[in-house]
């Protein structure tokens, strides 16, 4: 069991507000200006921070620290996140097609966070997957800007598809969190 003393110090990059994780001029999320117009707008915007958010958690770990299981005995790492984001991608994909469903990405469930290795080579794989899958997932919905649309052999509307992915990616922002709090100690919004 793991003493106080063995347990990183927490510890923020912010020097303006101690709970947040960067300073807001420093923050990327932060945009100048009124919020999109529009709801289609206003889910691509919220998405969009979220997915940012998720790679601002990750950044400045090496693969050690991304593949560590922080908060035993769950299987669930900062890589496992990044691996479980890209394969959820690919699934919303199943979600609004007719055809048959793409294979997983890394084989039977959980493997995304089950086979979670502490190598460069699978960091840099992982993310180019996220990145691909992200960026698949954006062109299918992008013929599709009608939130009530109804898609695939589930009928699922565009609208329910998109706030899903909003909550996904929020869900896994909040637990990305607490891992790297365990990681190296540092917290902020």
């Amino acid at each position: 069991m793991a003493r106080m003393s063995d347990e990183p110090a927490r510890w923020s990059q912010a020097t303006i507000y101690p709970d947040m994780w960067v300073d807001p001029d420093d923050d990327p999320r932060d945009s100048e200006g009124a919020s999109p117009d529009g709801e289609l707008a206003t889910l691509l915007d919220f998405l969009t921070g979220y997915r940012m958010t998720l790679r601002m958690k990750c950044e400045g770990l090496d693969a050690e620290q991304l593949a560590r299981r922080s908060v035993p005995p769950s299987t669930m790492s900062l890589l496992g996140l990044v691996r479980h984001l890209a394969e959820v991608e690919r699934d919303w994909r199943n979600w609004i097609s007719d055809a048959e469903p793409l294979p997983k990405l890394y084989g039977e469930r959980d493997a995304d966070f089950n086979g979670v290795v502490a190598e460069q080579a699978e960091v840099d794989a992982a993310y180019s997957d996220l990145a691909r899958e992200q960026a698949a997932t954006d062109a299918a919905l992008a013929g599709h800007p009608d939130l009530s649309e109804r898609l695939g052999k589930d009928r699922t509307s565009v609208r329910e598809l998109m706030v899903h992915r909003i909550e996904e990616y929020a869900r896994h922002c909040g637990h990305a969190d607490l891992l790297r709090e365990c990681v190296d100690g540092r917290v902020g919004q």
